[in-house]
């Protein structure tokens, strides 16, 4: 299927047409209190490289639901060794006048910013690494299945273990992510970001059939628990080191705590921006 190309003057076209819906609460997190239990290595001993795949999508996307159905045939296929956010962000992304939900958020639009705007639709970053061939991170659905595997073949330099507590009462999240170093690490700017996405969640959405009512939405990106571009991790990062960060937050009620799910990765800052690592856990176990 042809990639949908996109244009400043579609954009502005789109943004015209924007229904006046607010844009969900904004989650304010609370990062790096407290102290926080360090996971034993046993709890990674076994853990492989993940893959972390985050497409750029719109609810005015033509062609998304094609990519969006790519994606899921591939966490098919590979289980909990895939990662999967869905980032609603740039000119296909504003709602309709009748969408429920605004699925856009402050930290879509920057990730859109730190990883480049697509030129195409489906389209979406593998570990945001740039692969041979690629002007930028981002890559078309066709693209998709090489680069995971690739990266799946890869050792993990970093693993991850992610406990958390989520109070249904008050609706507050701690968050505690463990990260153990197997390789030192010599890069100076490596990250770590913690998100919140999630499944489910029927609105509009364009589709070749036309637009569709209750499209289900999967694996949405609502918000960063840590900077959107992650946090620089200032600990010793020689091999057999580990620590654990800390972030807490309160949970809006509109997301469906059974449908939300976390996922934490460490990712390099630089010019070069790979994905090291990615674990994901639902936020209700």
């Amino acid at each position: 299927m042809k990639q949908i190309w996109t244009s400043a003057l579609c954009g502005a076209l789109l943004l015209l047409l924007a229904g006046c819906r607010e844009i969900p609460p904004i989650v304010s997190p609370i990062m790096d209190q407290g102290e926080c239990p360090t996971a034993a290595a046993s709890v990674v001993a076994s853990q492989q490289r993940n893959v972390l795949i985050e497409e750029f999508t719109g609810v005015r996307c033509v062609n998304c639901p094609a990519g969006a159905q790519a994606i899921e045939a591939l966490l098919n296929q590979h289980g909990d060794r895939l990662v999967a956010i869905s980032i609603h962000a740039g000119f296909f992304s504003p709602p309709y006048p009748e969408s429920l939900y605004d699925f856009r958020t402050p930290a879509g639009n920057q990730i859109l910013s730190l990883l480049g705007e697509p030129i195409g639709y489906p389209t979406a970053a593998v570990n945001r690494k740039k692969f041979p061939g690629q002007f930028g991170v981002n890559s078309g659905q066709s693209s998709w299945p090489g680069h995971i595997q690739t990266e799946k073949e890869i050792p993990p330099k970093v693993k991850l273990a992610i406990n958390r507590n989520f109070n249904a009462a008050t609706r507050e999240l701690t968050v505690d992510v463990t990260v153990f170093i197997e390789e030192t690490l010599t890069d100076p700017d490596v990250r770590l970001s913690v998100v919140l996405v999630e499944d489910n969640v029927s609105d509009y959405q364009l589709t070749p059939a036309g637009k569709e009512a209750d499209y289900v939405h999967k694996h949405i990106l609502r918000t960063a628990l840590t900077n959107a571009d992650g946090n620089t991790l200032q600990e010793n990062l020689e091999a057999g080191n580990r620590f654990c960060k800390r972030y807490i937050t309160t949970v809006p009620t509109e997301w469906k705590a059974a449908d939300c799910k976390i996922a934490a990765f460490v990712s390099l800052g630089g010019t070069t921006k790979d994905v090291l690592q990615v674990v994901q856990v639902k936020m209700v176990p």
